[in-house]
């Protein structure tokens, strides 16, 4: 009793920072909700990167320069590499596969940099990976997940000079052809293709890129890139987005500034995710955008010279569709910079991770944000935020977050530290991944938690085809509160998971097939501009409850 006394004790003394910087608004609701699970305490590696696969699969890496991780390469396996800074002989492995069914990681063999890179899950489902560091700047890396065959024999592919220019901090998005775009970097203010045809065999000039890059500090990396329903490409950066026509290399649009005027992107990092896309078959779909936290500007030059500024604690809500299109901004009830955003199956948003203070950038950061916090975007305006139960593992620089096929949300990394530091330092190399479990996993919820019957996981659909979907319920079935909707899972790294993005499909009437047993039908979107073609999480939400996910294909 006396050693929860003081584990408690120290929680509040941590978090007392924390609670001074909160303003007193409407909008704040301590419902604490969910649950943290500690599923392995060491995975090998610090998981900065994270993409789920569907074979229901984590690919996670960190960088290959770190020096030796806690996991071994299988069968006396070892990487050779002359260019590497750390380690010219390395028998260690810095990416794994984690496996969610038995809760275990195989090493997985990287061979050059993969530090602060960028990915997307293609439409045949593997995971492209493209840039980094030092030898790994040019790189495009495959992952194929292991459907059939000897699983020891899936690994990573490695294409050397598979871009045309160096990509590190850069954003990848899958496109409605399929096609992957990766767009800025470190000093890139251009995009360009994969796979590339001879008349997309190029770099494409973005100067948008360079104009919000400010100097010694940047703010315009891994930049903020969604899908707009109509094709184009909406990108966000610093504190300032374009719509964008790639086909062309035009700008369409301009948008406002974010009235605040302070950076969103890394070092400053705040994050960003596309609202639910809903009413799929009107003739003009809303698209909406939603950034939160970051830094104050400058705050990344006073953190190198230990001031650490109070990060930010608004969100920018925009229409992207509208004509006139104008910010919204709301309060969240704490500041953060280097917070992850992950849509959960319901459409509510799950924010994790990061700081209170500092920026992103080795050890200049302060005051972990232990709670997350839900934001509900179709509440009125001042109750949307809701803060959740803490987690007691510090999640800062270099922290990943991704939804999982069972609506959980797996939480790994954090490494502020230039290599592996387990020692000595105020935020160790974090090994361990967690899970959170949002409320609606409660054990209260279980009889009004759907569970689909048909289709079948990993079936294909086509656009616009219209499927009968059924489920089972022991409870009580609220048919006006049934929803169906389908997740594209996000690569995530840096505060930005690319590529995500959910649809909530348009659904007919449910009829009662059974006793416990019901059915509906459900139309898939129509085009690549509202979905690119590859897998998704299909969930059937009852009142907030979803299901356990099932892969669909669309083509």
């Amino acid at each position: 009793m006396a050693i929860r006394k003081i584990v408690i004790l120290c929680f509040i003394i941590c978090q007392l920072p924390l609670l001074l910087l909160l303003p007193c608004h409407r909008n704040l609701a301590y419902a604490a909700g969910g649950k943290w699970d500690l599923l392995m305490s060491n995975i090998g590696i610090s998981a900065m990167h994270m993409q789920l696969l569907n074979d229901d699969r984590v690919v996670m890496y960190d960088r290959t320069d770190f020096g030796m991780s806690n996991i071994s390469l299988p069968n006396g396996k070892c990487r050779n590499n002359n260019n590497d800074l750390a380690l010219k002989v390395d028998c260690t492995a810095h990416s794994v596969e984690y496996d969610v069914s038995t809760n275990s990681v195989r090493p997985l063999m990287i061979q050059t940099n993969v530090w602060c890179s960028s990915g997307s899950a293609t439409s045949d489902g593997s995971l492209v990976q493209t840039g980094g560091s030092n030898d790994g700047k040019f790189v495009i890396r495959v992952y194929k997940p292991c459907i059939t065959g000897k699983r020891s024999n899936c690994d990573w592919q490695e294409m050397g000079n598979g871009l045309i220019q160096s990509r590190w901090y850069s954003t990848n998005h899958i496109l409605p052809d399929g096609r992957q775009i990766i767009i800025g970097g470190r000093d890139a203010f251009n995009y360009e293709f994969h796979p590339k045809t001879p008349s997309t065999n190029n770099v494409f000039s973005l100067p948008f890129l360079q104009q919000t890059n400010d100097p010694r500090e940047e703010n315009n990396l891994y930049p903020f890139v969604f899908l707009n329903v109509d094709g184009n490409l909406f990108i966000f950066t610093n504190n300032r987005a374009i719509l964008f026509d790639y086909t062309t290399n035009t700008i369409v649009k301009t948008y406002p500034q974010i009235p605040d005027g302070d950076p969103r992107n890394y070092p400053s990092t705040g994050s960003a995710v596309l609202l639910p896309l809903k009413n799929l078959e009107a003739q003009t779909i809303q698209a909406e955008v939603l950034v939160c936290g970051g830094a104050p500007r400058g705050s990344y030059l006073k953190a190198t010279r230990g001031e650490f500024v109070s990060a930010l604690n608004t969100c920018g809500r925009i229409v992207i569709t509208d004509p006139n299109p104008q910010w919204t901004m709301e309060t969240m009830p704490l500041p953060r910079t280097m917070g992850d955003m992950v849509i959960l199956p319901n459409g509510n948003i799950l924010i994790v991770n990061g700081a209170a203070m500092g920026t992103a950038g080795w050890g200049i950061a302060r005051g972990p944000v232990l709670s997350p916090v839900i934001y509900r975007p179709d509440n009125l305006h001042d109750s949307r935020f809701e803060v959740q139960n803490p987690n007691a593992i510090s999640r800062m620089y270099h922290s990943t977050a991704v939804l999982l096929r069972d609506g959980r949300v797996l939480v790994g990394g954090s490494n502020p530290n230039e290599l592996y530091n387990f020692t000595g330092v105020l935020f160790p190399t974090e090994l361990s991944l967690e899970a959170f479990s949002p409320s609606y996993l409660d054990s209260e919820s279980a009889n009004l938690r759907p569970q689909i019957i048909s289709p079948v996981s990993r079936h294909k659909f086509k656009y616009g085809q219209r499927v009968n979907i059924q489920f089972s319920m022991s409870g009580l079935l609220n048919k006006n509160s049934i929803k169906v909707t389908m997740v594209a899972p996000g690569f995530n790294t840096h505060s930005n998971t690319m590529n995500q993005r959910m649809l909530v499909l348009s659904n007919g009437v449910v009829k009662q097939v059974g006793k416990s047993s019901y059915q509906m039908s459900c139309l898939f979107p129509k085009s690549g501009s509202l979905a690119p073609p590859g897998y998704y999480l299909l969930f059937v939400v009852h009142q907030d409850i979803p299901s356990e996910g099932i892969w669909v294909r669309i083509f």
